[in-house]
């Protein structure tokens, strides 16, 4: 088993969670795992992206190469397609659809849909719009990860279970607002 995981998005929009979950997932299940990140100005909006490699073997790298990653998963839709360089031909997008416009020059959203709609495997939803809809609006970021699920190899049970020791210390209502958004991506995502 190996995946490679690209997670981007904007500063304050939970990447760093979402790679915490499938860590701790996947360092529950003995898989052997590397992780880099790069962190924007998360004040002023800023990038924020991190490679995550999971193997059942040793992993030399933290970093992943161009045309190597299995997966990408995007808080943002251009934070998507600024990472697909890096994507496998057969790889995954699981993005929202949702812009977070911050800055003056951000590409016309018929421009990034458009370029998603010419990749094969892409997943892309308004996440922050289930999450408000459903009473869990802080964990939009939790609802595409359960929407990137199947990508991930991971199985559903061992996100939820990561979810609950990830978010333990938050208390109960904190993991179950986690895990109900858990259910409503892998939900959307079929």
């Amino acid at each position: 088993m190996k995946t490679d995981i690209i997670l981007c998005g904007v500063g304050g929009q939970g990447i760093l969670s979402i790679a915490a979950i499938i860590g701790e997932a996947a360092m529950n299940e003995n898989l052997y795992i590397k992780q880099a990140e790069v962190h924007g100005m998360s004040q002023r909006g800023g990038d924020v992206q991190s490679n995550l490699r999971i193997s059942s073997e040793p992993i030399a790298s933290d970093l992943i190469a161009t045309g190597q990653a299995d997966v990408i998963i995007s808080m943002e839709p251009m934070e998507a397609l600024r990472y697909l360089p890096y994507l496998k031909k057969d790889g995954w997008i699981i993005t929202s659809s949702n812009p977070f416009v911050n800055i003056p020059n951000y590409p016309d959203m018929e421009v990034i849909s458009r370029d998603l709609n010419k990749i094969n495997n892409v997943i892309a939803f308004d996440i922050d719009k289930l999450a408000k809809d459903n009473g869990v609006p802080r964990s939009a970021n939790v609802i595409l990860l359960g929407a990137a699920q199947k990508a991930l190899g991971i199985e559903y049970d061992k996100l939820e279970a990561a979810i609950r020791r990830v978010f333990a210390r938050k208390g109960d209502a904190i993991v179950e607002a986690n895990i109900k958004a858990l259910a409503i991506g892998k939900e959307a995502q079929k």
